[in-house]
């Protein structure tokens, strides 16, 4: 039985990256996309990232951590890159954004951010 779209579309999958097993989640809401990423077995940084309205030309990207580490820049250019890719795919839904990793390197992050745009849901 195909469960993806009960209670809402989502993806579940795992991958390797810098040999840490990564966990990944996708849920696509009516008004918001959910991305958790952890290698840590628990939910992590969270962030919520969004395009600034009435931006065509030069959009405008807002990005805050709602919870957990503050001080991790790289944590937020993730999300960052997550919310332009959703908004350049033509969406204005606003993401929240589950970071909980043991090595927050930029190889990593370049890995969750390839992963879950190859397993979009926008």
């Amino acid at each position: 039985m195909d469960d993806s779209s009960f209670p809402v579309p989502h993806k579940k999958f795992s991958l390797e990256i810098k040999g840490n097993k990564t966990d990944v989640v996708i849920c696509c809401y009516d008004d918001h996309f959910l991305v958790i990423a952890t290698q840590i077995g628990t939910m992590g940084t969270i962030l919520q990232a969004s395009k600034e309205e009435g931006a065509t030309f030069n959009p405008t990207y807002s990005v805050s951590v709602i919870f957990g580490k503050r001080d991790e820049p790289m944590l937020e250019a993730c999300a960052r890159q997550l919310v332009e890719h959703i908004s350049n795919s033509r969406s204005s839904r606003p993401l929240l954004l589950s970071l909980g990793l043991k090595d927050h390197s930029v190889e990593t992050l370049k890995g969750i951010v390839s992963a879950v745009i190859e397993n979009r849901l926008w």
